[in-house]
C-alpha cells in the first residue's frame, strides 16, 4: 500500500463530488478500494479501514458497521 495514494485519493474526493457519491454509495471497504484502483491509486480495503477515525483534508474515514451484512 501507498499511505500517500490513499491520502491522494481522499484529497481528491473532497473535491469531487460524482467520487464522493460513489464513495458513500459502496458496500464495502473493498468496494471503494477497487474505484480507487481504477484511478491510479494503490491501496486495500483492510488498508483504507486502519485509517478509520483520520482526517485528511475535509474528508474523515469512518468506518459503517452494517449489522446482517458478512461478506
Amino acid at each position: 500500500m501507498s499511505l500517500e495514494d490513499l491520502k491522494s485519493f481522499l484529497k481528491q474526493m473532497q473535491n469531487d463530488q460524482t467520487l464522493k457519491d460513489q464513495v458513500t454509495s459502496s458496500s464495502t471497504a473493498d468496494d471503494v478500494a477497487q474505484i480507487a484502483l481504477k484511478m491510479g491509486y494503490e491501496f486495500s480495503g483492510d488498508e483504507l479501514l486502519r485509517f478509520s477515525g483520520k482526517k485528511v483534508g475535509r474528508v474523515t474515514v469512518k468506518k459503517n458497521d452494517v449489522p446482517g451484512e458478512y461478506n
